[in-house]
């Protein structure tokens, strides 16, 4: 795989996007993606060309980067992988189990590609295709040597494929667990007033922390990706209950997620999503 790699991406939401935006600016210019749903707009703006099926997509690129919901991945590996072969490198960044990301292993490795898993460390925007991934697979090295020279953030993981998921779901077990809490609290002091003095309270118990910032940011991604958090959360509480773990809080944190959904909240607000907490109080109490 030599000079600048053809780059595909298998879904073209918030993470493809961005990601391929920044790909853009670091001087790749042959970007290509395949949505079920009409990604045209996007992938204009973002310079990308949308082609018709998976196996255009792996006839014209040589990085091939699933980027779907949870719920999809596999489906994606699947109709995909007929149509890779040996020059092909299968990158999926989504956030699923460590099984999942095994049995996707075995999926991409029987037609001879190389599999990569991504775990992605932090929110996709503002850092694009800079944002940290800690990966595995055996195509782990080889996909760090074509990409970092590109802008990428890419750390390889000792270990079996699962290894850089599972880094990703207890992180997520603390980052969305905290996201419902501060929902919750806000929930609960918004009705009684009080929410001043609850985060007045929190930054004098954890100095260097700006609670009412971190609630307004945190607030704001749950309406904004709450589906896909929830889903998050029901694999790793799947992953703990198979290890032996009573998965007590992801649940609930997966139900918290999940609330966000029914009551609506996203079509609220513009793309972007609510300012502050109290735009949300405020369109739950409408």
């Amino acid at each position: 795989m030599n000079g600048k790699p053809a780059i595909g991406f298998i879904g073209f939401g918030e993470a493809g996007s961005n990601i391929a935006s920044g790909l853009r600016t670091s001087g790749l210019t042959h970007l290509l993606t395949f949505d079920v749903r009409p990604v045209q707009d996007r992938a204009e703006s973002s310079g990308v060309t949308v082609v018709e099926s998976p196996a255009a997509l792996a006839k014209s690129c040589d990085i091939l980067i699933s980027a779907v919901t949870a719920s999809s991945a596999l489906d994606a590996a699947r109709e995909i992988a007929p149509f890779l072969n040996s020059r092909h490198v299968y990158v999926d960044i989504n956030s699923i189990s460590p099984a999942l990301k095994q049995e996707i292993d075995v999926i991409i490795r029987t037609g001879s590609a190389l599999f990569v898993e991504a775990a992605v460390m932090a929110p996709v925007p503002p850092y694009g295709h800079r944002v940290p991934m800690l990966l595995g697979g055996n195509g782990a090295l080889q996909f760090t040597e074509t990409m970092a020279p590109f802008g990428m953030r890419l750390e390889v993981l000792q270990g079996k494929v699962g290894t850089a998921a599972a880094v990703k779901m207890c992180r997520s077990i603390v980052v969305k667990g905290l996201e419902a809490l501060l929902l919750e609290c806000v929930l609960g002091a918004g009705h009684f007033n009080a929410e001043d003095r609850v985060f007045a309270s929190l930054n004098e118990s954890f100095p260097g922390i700006d609670w009412k910032k971190l609630a307004n940011y945190m607030i704001s991604r749950v309406v904004i990706h709450g589906e896909r958090r929830a889903h998050e959360m029901e694999e790793v509480a799947e992953t703990l209950r198979a290890i032996g773990i009573d998965p007590i809080m992801a649940e609930a944190t997966a139900r918290r997620q999940a609330w966000s959904v029914e009551m609506n909240l996203k079509s609220r607000f513009s793309t972007q999503g609510p300012a502050n907490y109290r735009e949300v109080l405020d369109a739950i109490n409408k």
